[in-house]
């Protein structure tokens, strides 16, 4: 399987940002792909607020990353596709919303109507075990 379909199977992925600083942030993420970018966005999931460090730090620094992986006893079974990309942080995406939808049930019934945040991928990089 290629890693671009293997990570668009993913259940979840990890998002990784940083600061102007550089200072690191990690964060679980629900995503899609659409045209051929990540899209995922602010949901009503509970958050500590609306101020997402996620957020501020993309706008600080667009350079992001997104790991997604699976973990096995069988160690044969081991895979992690990573997506380095630019992201952009828009008001809204219709195209993205419904791919969300495409793919969780959740937002189906609950569209998000925060924020969507959108990264053209810059490289895919990718491991298996098998």
């Amino acid at each position: 399987m290629d890693p671009e379909t293997r990570f668009a199977a993913a259940r979840v992925a990890r998002l990784a940002t940083a600061d102007a600083a550089g200072v690191p942030h990690l964060v679980p993420v629900t995503f899609a792909l659409d045209g051929g970018e990540i899209v995922f966005a602010v949901d009503h999931k509970p958050k500590r607020g609306t101020d997402l460090r996620r957020l501020r730090n993309i706008a600080a620094n667009p350079a992001v990353s997104f790991l997604a992986d699976f973990y096995d006893e069988d160690w044969a079974r081991l895979w992690w596709v990573r997506a380095d990309g630019v992201a952009r942080i828009l008001d809204s995406s219709p195209g993205a919303v419904e791919a969300l939808r495409a793919k969780y049930s959740q937002y189906r019934e609950r569209p998000p109507e925060g924020p969507v945040v959108r990264t053209a991928v810059t490289s895919w990089r990718s491991w298996s075990g098998a």
